[in-house]
């Protein structure tokens, strides 16, 4: 009666001794019935392989495919059988169920995965145990681990992260005021007083459906490639190696950029703090060059070499920018009352110094609101350095918008109370934000003391972006996507970090600074590059999804949304994708020419031709994407019906390959 049902074969090893127990196969003595408790062995074809420690013991869970005559067995997801702990004695039931059914033995699966899923604690626990944050850090990183076993990936970096920690680089890479307050040249220009507050909020609105579009792929498949790796698991099998390739190319691109911007921006802070007590300097090219390259050599020091400091280091940054928030706004308030600028300045005044139609101006505008929420997909790419990932992951990625939305709003409403006259503002030696704080202030000391805070903020910001881009870079690498992979892919033994994806991303990072060398539009270009590259990283695999009907992930996740929402927040989330491709590869200015052009799009084509020649040469000979899944039968099983069917239609050749 066709193929016959899957088994679950129970192996027990003991930690002190390294003797394998008796192995038990789990079959049906007749097509209607469970076997008793007299197993008999069969041979069988392992598929998969996980541990669970278990008080000491290590519970071996295969699952196999084995004889039998019919796929109809009565019994699911009943106890067939127990085994019990060599040094506890505290027994652990074992289930059986079919897979042809649909209904692989969901309490094997909750020992494999026993954090993430509900499941009693006294399977996977003895009586006495104490629970402690250690030892639940413990069980959450070996179901992690087991979570990318199932996915064909060894985890092979240190879950050192906290959620805590962990929001407080997300925070910091977003950095939201921090990088709003120093790039505000982008927006005063295009749009004014209304670009920047009312443009952040649409940027805002749009990033959080993206953000909770996205957290829904981190829940189901938590690992550090994000947005490529989930391309390759929901795409038609016939596209899914290309699609993935490119996706991979550009997040590895866009996060190199956004590692650019953090020296960027501190550089044009510190060029303009220097006209504050010398008013005869005359900035050069090669000076901010300079500041930019120290800005990243110390983000790559702190990475390669004091990588067990991060953990303290993204809860420092936090806590700094929280400080530096309350105090900039207390201090700026306090010393500019009460000449405030009109509400109606800051909520409604427009200004146009672009060249381009109001309108067009204004959209141009939004590529600030754009940079300071651009990178939340850090979580995605730092998962597999956290504890129950499935389940903090996408939490940390929504409350990281939330909290850069929120706290950029109030930053920039405060500074264009007390800002002055924006085309002072614009044209100022001092830089945008050191003007308003000098007008605020009215003293060069008090401006340079509160500019400490973001060049602080900034610098936290490197080192969690630059960590961010390494992984991206060696998760590429891992799954042979880069030129010289297994060099990129090696997580140096003594430091516990992927140096040599460090080594490429850093020296990537300052090519792009050799850029400021020979444009003056060189800011814009590698903002609007980082922006439309992740921005386009984040909008396809929703837009994949929403293709398929939304059907392609697996409905046991642990962040889901509503069904109305979900499809409100992907639409969303793709028309601003589009949008935001369109605009921000446009000039800053006009008229064009050679000087102020914006060399995003150049760029930008440059790295999918090198993806492309890369792949005709080597990647469509030796890269076929992540493994989508190997524990195929385990995902369908968790799938609706429909989506189960759509599903192995599309990975039915994958599975042959396994059995």
């Amino acid at each position: 009666m066709g193929r016959g049902p899957s088994y679950i074969l129970v192996s027990s090893v003991d930690c002190e001794t390294n003797d394998t127990l008796p192995s038990h196969a789990v079959h049906h003595a007749s097509d209607d019935q469970l076997a008793g408790p007299q197993w008999q062995e069969m041979e069988c074809k392992l598929l998969a392989k996980n541990e669970l420690l278990h008080s000491g013991r290590k519970v071996l869970i295969f699952k196999q495919t084995g004889p039998g005559k019919s796929s109809n067995v009565k019994g699911e997801n009943q106890p067939c059988g127990s085994t019990a702990c060599k040094i506890c004695g505290h027994f652990i039931d074992i289930f059986v169920s079919d897979i042809e059914r649909k209904h692989i033995s969901f309490e094997a699966v909750k020992l494999t995965q026993s954090t993430t899923n509900e499941v009693d604690e006294r399977h996977i626990r003895p009586e006495g145990w104490q629970h402690t944050k250690l030892a639940t850090m413990r069980r959450h990183s070996l179901a992690d681990d087991h979570h990318l076993a199932a996915m064909g990936i060894q985890q092979e970096l240190k879950r050192n992260f906290s959620p805590l920690s962990m929001l407080g680089m997300a925070f910091a890479i977003l950095n939201s005021w921090t990088a709003l307050s120093a790039s505000l040249s982008l927006a005063l220009p295009s749009g004014g007083p209304t670009a920047v507050l009312w443009g952040l909020v649409t940027a805002g609105v749009f990033n959080l459906c993206l953000a909770a579009s996205l957290a829904e792929f981190l829940s189901a498949y938590p690992t550090a490639g994000g947005q490529y790796h989930w391309v390759a698991m929901i795409s038609p099998k016939k596209y899914r190696p290309v699609l993935s390739w490119i996706t991979a190319w550009i997040s590895v691109f866009g996060w190199m950029a956004l590692t650019a911007t953090a020296g960027l921006l501190g550089s044009q802070l510190i060029i303009g703090i220097i006209p504050l007590y010398n008013s005869t300097y005359e900035p050069e090219r090669w000076h901010q060059f300079l500041i930019y390259l120290a800005y990243n050599v110390a983000a790559f020091l702190v990475n390669a070499f004091c990588n067990h400091l991060l953990p303290h280091i993204n809860k420092a940054a936090i806590l700094w920018s929280l400080v530096g928030f309350v105090t900039i706004i207390i201090t700026a308030l306090a010393c500019a009352s009460p000449n405030y600028n009109s509400s109606q300045f800051v909520f409604t005044s427009f200004t146009n110094n672009s060249g381009w139609p109001d309108g067009v101006a204004w959209l141009l505008g939004l590529l600030q609101g754009g940079l300071g929420l651009t990178g939340f997909d850090a979580t995605a790419h730092m998962i597999e350095e956290i504890p129950n990932a499935a389940k903090e992951g996408p939490k940390i990625m929504i409350y990281c918008v939330v909290m850069g939305l929120v706290t950029g709003f109030i930053f920039l409403m405060c500074l264009l109370f007390v800002a002055g006259s924006a085309d002072d503002v614009i044209n100022s030696a001092y830089g945008p934000i050191g003007q308003i704080l000098y007008n605020a202030t009215g003293s060069k000391a008090g401006t340079v003391c509160l500019q400490i805070f973001p060049l602080v903020c900034l610098m936290f910001a490197g080192f969690c972006i630059t960590t961010t881009s390494s992984r991206m870079t060696y998760a590429f690498a891992r799954d042979r996507g880069l030129p010289f992979s297994k060099l990129f892919a090696k997580v140096h033994g003594s430091l516990d970090v992927p140096f040599n994806a460090l080594c490429l991303t850093e020296l990537v990072v300052i090519i792009f600074g050799l850029i400021f060398l020979g444009s003056t539009s060189a800011f814009n270009a590698i903002i609007s590059a980082c922006v439309v590259a992740l921005t386009v990283t984040y909008a396809l695999p929703v837009a994949i999804n929403c293709i398929r009907g939304r059907k392609m992930l697996p409905e046991s996740r642990h962040f889901k949304l509503p069904v109305w929402f979900g499809w409100f927040a992907n639409i969303m989330g793709i028309i601003y994708a589009v949008i935001a491709t369109v605009l921000f590869v446009f000039p800053p200015e006009l008229p064009v020419d050679g000087n102020n052009m914006n060399y995003c799009i150049v760029v930008f084509a440059i790295v999918l031709i090198i993806s492309m020649v890369q792949w005709f040469v080597d990647g469509r000979k030796n890269y076929s994407g992540p493994v989508v899944d190997m524990d195929e039968l385990v995902l369908t099983a968790q799938m609706s019906p429909e989506d189960s069917r759509d599903h192995r239609h599309d990975t039915e050749p994958a599975k042959k390959d396994l059995s």
